[in-house]
């Protein structure tokens, strides 16, 4: 089961990823006022969850705003790609110059990379390497749920943007088209702003997508 907050002025989405063990992840935290922290605790709190961890796909500040307060909340761990990890140093610079704060997470992240599998509960996701919107994107793909969290990388009728430092439009064109655009049609794409779609969806209708069909 996911549910969806959406946060921050660029209204990132955090996924709270759950199932009937009562055990739940959550993905991309960008959390930063009082008011949309106490939003995310009264849901996993109302649904008597236990948060395990938290999964990041990439380390845009604008997906970790949370992680602070989260890690202060819960001892749990964070995982996202070890190319990734040095923004967590960058970010008070760039919270600042876009108006926010950092609250730092209690401990640094747990590298993941290509192909590990992440488990929480009854829960198992795949991660993916897809490099280009940063670096150290990934993605996180439940099999048998049939979704992917494709984070930056893949949105609603567009794709993500690489004009940012270290992105890579190519690298991104590559993963789109060797990695998450392979995925089965069914799949529910669950990005990291917008509304969810459908991986059979975007291979009709997406226009980024038309230098890969």
């Amino acid at each position: 089961m996911i549910k969806t907050f959406y946060f921050n002025d660029l209204r990132t989405g955090c996924h709270v990823l759950y199932d009937e063990s009562g055990k739940c992840a959550i993905t991309d935290p960008g959390c930063h006022t009082e008011t949309e922290i106490k939003r995310l605790f009264k849901f996993i709190g109302e649904n008597s969850l236990t948060p395990v961890m938290i999964l990041l796909t990439h380390g845009h500040f604008d997906h970790m705003l949370g992680c602070g307060a989260i890690t202060g909340e819960w001892d749990i761990p964070i995982y996202m790609n070890t190319v990734d990890i040095s923004q967590i140093d960058r970010a008070p610079s760039t919270c600042a110059f876009f108006g926010y704060s950092f609250d730092p997470p209690a401990s640094e992240p747990t590298g993941v990379a290509d192909g590990d599998i992440i488990t929480f509960g009854n829960t198992s996701l795949v991660v993916r390497f897809t490099p280009g919107h940063s670096k150290g994107s990934v993605i996180y793909y439940n099999e048998k749920e049939h979704y992917v969290l494709t984070g930056d990388s893949l949105f609603a009728g567009c794709i993500g943007r690489t004009d940012l430092p270290e992105g890579d439009y190519d690298a991104l064109m590559e993963s789109l088209k060797n990695v998450i655009m392979v995925l089965p049609p069914d799949t529910e794409v669950h990005p990291g702003h917008g509304p969810s779609t459908t991986i059979a969806t975007e291979a009709g209708t997406n226009p980024f997508l038309e230098p890969i069909r």
